[in-house]
């Protein structure tokens, strides 16, 4: 597998992210999706996967933790676009133990506390939207963290045994926003709001204009730390 994404890599190193994502939706019908946060970049690729075929799958987390605007972003898509996000729930009784024992912000008391929170709320109900599914398409790019920038365009996520893969990697902020703008794109309203990525509502919160893009995300915790577990390397 790793000469295979390797190869891939090698010729697809110059395709747009158009171009990538016409490949992946051909070749993998049926067993590729597309991972949304509602964050710019998720909205830029599920614009573009619609252009090429509605029918593909898009899914999304409620993690019971999401912000208003949020939720009113899946409506506004979903009639953008004349589809229906896929929503993943958590398991409610491994929620309700996790808050029973250690409380309903647990995350503010340690990492190992927030990692738990998020396996229960993300990584369980990921394990579900992955079933059946070789390829998920993901909205990652290179500068948002210092966690992602050593990631590929196509990358083999051995934790969940598919490919993933990043057409917006090498895109930068000013890319994305641009894009939105031009195409009339729906996003949240809190991007607006110094809030250049959002998540759950009590681990967000809007940056300041000399902070790094993720700084407002577990904003308790150092930088090498900052990730649910969702892009695990």
């Amino acid at each position: 597998m790793k000469e295979q994404i390797e190869a891939l890599n090698q010729k697809y190193k110059n395709a747009t992210a158009e171009e990538l994502l016409e490949f992946f939706l051909s070749e993998y019908n049926g067993k590729i999706a597309l991972s949304s946060s509602l964050g710019t970049e998720d909205q830029v690729l599920t614009h573009l996967v619609t252009k090429i075929d509605t029918s593909t799958k898009i899914f999304t987390l409620d993690t019971g933790r999401l912000f208003p605007e949020t939720y009113e972003l899946i409506h506004r898509t979903n009639s953008k676009y004349g589809i229906k996000l896929t929503i993943y729930f958590p398991d409610s009784i491994q929620v309700e133990q996790m808050v029973g024992s250690k409380g309903i912000n647990l995350f503010f008391e340690s990492v190992e506390n927030r990692k738990l929170c998020c396996k229960i709320r993300k990584l369980g109900p990921l394990k579900r939207a992955f079933e059946g599914l070789e390829v998920w398409i993901c909205g990652l790019r290179r500068d948002q963290s210092v966690t992602r920038q050593n990631m590929q365009r196509i990358e083999w996520d051995e934790a969940n045994g598919l490919i993933k893969l990043n057409p917006l990697i090498d895109w930068s902020e000013s890319d994305v926003l641009e894009f939105i703008k031009s195409n009339g794109i729906p996003y949240n309203p809190l991007h607006d709001k110094g809030f250049p990525s959002i998540g759950c509502q009590p681990c967000t919160r809007a940056i300041l204009p000399d902070e790094d893009i993720r700084a407002g995300r577990w904003w308790w915790e150092n930088p090498d730390t900052k990730e649910c577990g969702l892009h695990k390397r």
